[in-house]
């Protein structure tokens, strides 16, 4: 049946692009190629949506891209918005196709009545945040895949306070999505003109980002090396640096300029080490110590620097509690200010807040869950008391002027504190010692379990509950405390996630991928050094290892 069904998606769109450029490529595919590409329909959530580009129901291209987009026009139809709220705003970033798709998301709304701003150039993700509020529009849009490998792209949506869509939301897109046909929707222009975001939003955006200064002291004697990798943050990063006194900022030339084939690395991931390669290549020539990368639509930010005679990359975790440490150190924290989290990331960040007498707000995964919570301070006049707020994915934010991680305004806080402790004779490595000797050594990894097949959800559904019910103790330690998201907790929507906190101090988050077919186990462990808690971690690891194998035995 599921054959048949394939079939029946590929000779409907042989017949409808019959005499198009698309016809002779579906005329080549062969039996596996037909499957691939029509095995499924692109899914709609909170992210929007994200895949492979090429022609088929289950590729992005145009068709896919339009009645996505046919179908939020829909939506916004049926919910009779007076006319000075039926606006959005697009942006998109380097890749290949982008700019195309967001010409194709802007014809299809504006053919349905609905008032179009596109952003005339690739621009960071953050500011489609910043201009849906800017512009009062009622959503926006960016076509962008993040940090995925260069044959990817994607569609997301952001809902009137510059978040991403909530679930709610999203399921009702998807409702209207699905009644579209692929082939009824008009794409073309039909002479309208493009209504191109003003360079005034630009403008204001930065000048945002600069207000977020924490220090500008010694800035001018700071080398750093910075790679856009390929992406969209050459203009505001570059332009943020310079504006806040970095003379000596060195470009990684390979990965300087617009290029959605990412020709240096096939995945533009800042986390990784080959995204770096060249910017710690550049730095050894330069004699810089410190690296910066931001992702191809410059949301994430990712830095190495140097370690004796070589440079680390810090992950996320490290990076945010220096951050925040820094941040609280040299503002005036009142007694109301907040710090946000995710509930995946460090437990370490919540001592060294409550340490400085912040009070810190645990959210769901997704940095979309850090914007709503500052649109509900928003609703209480608060917003002021948001500091800071960090993910473990490289998502960094200091201010409510976007409602998503924002990589600009972190590489300029990351150049100030850099240049803050190389004033006073610190590396970035020397202020990670002094946190970890005043808190206790945090070890913080991710594990990931992979359920191919039809059973996969059944059986992480299985270990989920063996976890939620049965587990008292984990690796030989204690559960001392269970935190079970499924019912919704913490004023925090439903999910399903356990937390666990054990007796020697550390905590294990079990939650299922969004995305995948995996569940990932977040572990945060404290220790007096690195080799204990890499210890504790291993013993951990073979007690999961040896549940999930019972389960797939059963």
């Amino acid at each position: 049946m599921e054959k048949e069904y394939i079939s029946k998606r590929y000779r409907e769109w042989i017949k409808q692009l019959d005499g198009t450029s698309f016809y002779d490529e579906l005329s080549r595919m062969d039996e596996k190629q037909i499957e691939d590409s029509f095995y499924k329909e692109l899914a709609f959530g909170t992210g929007g949506i994200r895949g492979v580009m090429g022609i088929g129901t289950a590729k992005i291209n145009e068709f896919v891209i339009a009645r996505a987009t046919q179908g939020l026009a829909n939506y916004m139809i049926h919910k009779k918005l007076r006319t000075g709220l039926k606006k959005v705003v697009i942006g998109y970033d380097t890749r290949n196709n982008s700019e195309k798709y967001a010409k194709i998301a802007a014809n299809v709304l504006m053919n349905n009545g609905i008032k179009t701003y596109l952003f005339s150039e690739a621009l960071p993700t953050p500011c489609v945040s910043f201009a849906v509020r800017e512009l009062e529009c009622f959503l926006g849009i960016v076509i962008t895949a993040s940090h995925n490998p260069s044959e990817y792209n994607g569609y997301k949506v952001y809902e009137k306070k510059g978040c991403q869509i909530t679930n709610e939301m999203a399921d009702q897109i998807y409702d209207e999505i699905k009644k579209v046909g692929y082939f009824d929707i008009d794409i073309t222009n039909q002479g309208n003109q493009y209504n191109f975001v003003n360079e005034t939003i630009y403008d204001s955006y930065i000048q945002s980002v600069l207000k977020q200064s924490i220090s500008s002291d010694h800035n001018a004697d700071v080398k750093i090396v910075y790679s856009p990798l390929n992406g969209t943050g050459l203009k505001p990063v570059t332009q943020v640096l310079k504006l806040a006194g970095f003379d000596q900022v060195i470009l990684v030339e390979e990965q300087k300029n617009p290029d959605g084939n990412f020709p240096t690395c096939k995945k533009p991931n800042p986390e990784e080490i080959e995204a770096m390669q060249l910017g710690i290549e550049y730095a050894k020539n330069e004699q810089a110590d410190l690296v910066l990368a931001t992702d191809p639509d410059c949301d994430r930010v990712s830095i190495a620097v140097k370690n004796k005679d070589d440079f680390r990359i810090l992950s996320a975790n490290e990076l945010g509690c220096l951050l925040l440490d820094f941040i609280c150190s040299n503002v005036k924290i009142q007694s109301d200010d907040v710090f946000m989290k995710t509930i995946v990331t460090t437990d370490l960040a919540e001592l060294i807040a409550q340490d400085y007498g912040l009070r810190t707000i645990n959210t769901l995964t997704g940095f979309k869950y850090i914007g709503e919570q500052i649109g509900l301070l928003e609703k209480k006049h608060n917003e002021a008391s948001f500091v800071f707020g960090f993910e473990e994915s490289c998502g960094f934010l200091r201010g409510t002027y976007v409602r998503d991680k924002d990589a600009t305004v972190a590489s300029l806080l990351i150049c100030e504190m850099y240049a803050a402790y190389q004033s006073q004779g610190m590396t970035l490595m020397d202020k990670l010692n002094e946190i970890y000797n005043k808190y206790g050594f945090c070890l913080n990894t991710q594990h990931s379990f992979k359920f191919d097949g039809a059973s996969g959800s059944e059986k992480m559904n299985q270990i989920m509950d063996y976890v939620r019910y049965k587990v008292q103790t984990l690796g030989g330690y204690n559960v001392v405390l269970k935190k079970d998201y499924l019912p919704g907790i913490d004023n925090l929507p439903k999910s399903n996630v356990v937390k666990l906190f054990l007796d020697n101090n550390s905590s294990v988050i079990f939650r299922p991928s969004g995305t995948e077919p995996k569940l990932k186990v977040y572990f945060s462990i404290f220790g007096e050094e690195k080799s204990t808690c890499q210890t504790i971690e291993h013993k951990m690891v073979r007690w999961l290892t040896g549940i999930t194998d019972s389960v797939l035995k059963d």
